[in-house]
């Protein structure tokens, strides 16, 4: 969307991968979790609810596309689906795949450790196979 500016955070800590009809999707550069990042791209929303219905069911159309690609990449056990925005304000929508025997399961990926970078070609393998899987 012409206009439009992301987080400094959230480029600072992610890829962006490819820009779906609302959303950037972005990879977070964290290798312990298999995790993307949904950021619509409409300035100055917090909120899921701050967004029109229609950008609402867009929204949900793409986390459901983005998750359902996640789960059949990666095998995992259950995908985690957040919009918290304690930290960074920008609406933005997490998708995490959780595997039992990760990195803290059961509990949450906020606020645990340190993040882990990928190496670089292990990142691209896994977003060309999101990419596909899309």
């Amino acid at each position: 969307m012409q206009g439009f500016e992301l987080d400094g955070r959230l480029a600072r800590d992610s890829d962006l991968l490819i820009k779906l009809g609302l959303t950037q999707l972005r990879l977070q550069d964290d290798r312990r979790w298999p995790w993307l990042v949904l950021v619509p791209q409409r300035n100055g929303l917090s909120e899921i609810f701050d967004l029109t219905p229609l950008d609402q069911a867009l929204l949900t159309f793409e986390t459901n596309l983005v998750a359902t690609a996640l789960k059949k990449v990666t095998g995992a056990t259950k995908i985690n689906i957040g919009a918290l925005g304690n930290i960074v304000r920008q609406l933005h929508v997490h998708v995490v795949a959780r595997s039992e025997g990760d990195a803290n399961w059961p509990g949450p990926v906020w606020g645990h450790g340190t993040a882990e970078a990928y190496d670089p070609q292990e990142k691209q393998i896994f977003i060309r196979r999101i990419l596909e899987a899309l």
